[in-house]
């Protein structure tokens, strides 16, 4: 029974030398996926896990010397080009974009903190770009060594197809280089602005100042408010956009509007307000724009709480080489497969159910379009 995923390695260059190819290296991914998305964290379970399902795997994959060894998984993700292994992935799981308006994509970074390495963060660094609405993986870069997240973002955006994508970083990301790089992909950006973007930030501030005084008399914007009451918390937000703003920099691309939002929250006696500006070249409604930055940062609950509590990625110490940034693509990829299985219950439940049965494990898998 042949399965799409087989596809999206058809032309994944192979790292290793011809005399040592004793197994195909679409064997070796699809077998490692597989594993991973049925509970696997380490690279000892997914042999075992291959041994385990020999027969099953032998129905749709060559296995000219059977199950790969441990060390044989080990060594194959270490050496193979991560950028190549991300951008098939990314292109299969673009595939299944299928908004009608704007895919909102989320870049932010995560840390694999037992894997240590010599980047701003001390460990594994991993970049990711998570489609909120589509709950998909679209690409990924690891943190070089010596490096940091904000270089990271310019190499990731590279990478990803951003027509008609609604980009949303935080402020460390908040650059004019990622603007540029956005708008040229033929995508829109919401970036959030702080004291990192100082003239930035100011004309943002002064926009909505000069709008005060003026008690909008005359300017463009738009309005949006909500609440929420959850585990002993009110919160309330307004979101304010003013369209069209003079005085932004003029390195800045295509600004189309700044945003204020204003945060009230009391837990119990404490109170707490804050306030947030942010620029985009997408002249939105105030609303859209709330559920934009929402989703971004939903990026924590939905993605990275579930890598560290159902995979257990900040206790892995896979780091040689390109071993940990591939074990943590497929360990996104996982989640995204996982989120789309039409399936109640945990992303850890729906591990194990992946692992007892067979048919739930093709339905997951199959829940990407074919590239």
């Amino acid at each position: 029974m042949p399965l799409a995923i087989i596809d999206v390695f058809a032309d994944l260059p192979d790292p290793r030398l011809d005399r040592n190819k004793r197994h195909h290296l679409t064997d070796i991914l699809t077998i490692a996926l597989c594993a991973v998305l049925c509970g696997a964290n380490t690279w000892e379970q997914i042999a075992a896990y291959g041994t385990a399902k020999r027969d099953w795997f032998a129905a749709f994959l060559a296995l000219p010397n059977g199950i790969p060894s441990h060390d044989t998984f080990y060594r194959v993700f270490t050496a193979l080009d991560p950028k190549a292994f991300a951008e098939r992935f990314g292109r299969w799981m673009a595939a299944a974009c299928q908004a009608t308006g704007l895919v909102p994509i989320a870049i932010d970074g995560k840390s694999a903190r037992r894997a240590k390495r010599n980047t701003a963060t001390g460990c594994l660094h991993l970049v990711g770009a998570w489609a909120t609405e589509n709950r998909l993986t679209l690409g990924q870069v690891a943190v070089a060594d010596g490096s940091n997240e904000v270089a990271a973002i310019p190499e990731l955006l590279r990478t990803l197809e951003l027509t008609g994508a609604l980009v949303t970083i935080d402020a460390a990301g908040c650059q004019n280089e990622n603007a540029r790089l956005i708008r040229e992909g033929g995508g829109h950006y919401l970036l959030a602005a702080k004291g990192n973007q100082p003239a930035l930030e100011a004309a943002a501030q002064a926009a909505f100042d000069r709008a005060c005084a003026a008690e909008f008399e005359g300017v463009r914007h738009d309005t949006h408010a909500s609440a929420e009451d959850g585990h002993g918390r009110h919160e309330e937000r307004y979101v304010t956009v003013i369209y069209d703003p003079a005085g932004v920099p003029a390195e800045w691309p295509d600004v189309a509007a700044v945003v204020l939002v204003a945060r009230d929250r009391r837990v119990g006696e404490r109170a707490e307000s804050t306030a947030h500006y942010y620029v985009t070249s997408y002249a939105g409604t105030a609303a859209e724009i709330a559920g934009f930055i929402r989703g971004h940062w939903g990026v924590e609950n939905g993605l990275h709480w579930v890598l560290d509590v159902a995979f257990r990625e900040d206790e892995s110490r896979t780091r040689s080489g390109h071993a940990g940034a591939n074990l943590g693509l497929l360990r996104r990829v996982a989640v995204s497969l996982l989120k789309r299985a039409g399936d109640t219950g945990s992303i850890e439940t729906r591990r194990l159910r992946a692992g007892w049965d067979q048919d739930f494990l093709l339905q997951a898998l199959q829940g990407i379009s074919k590239v």
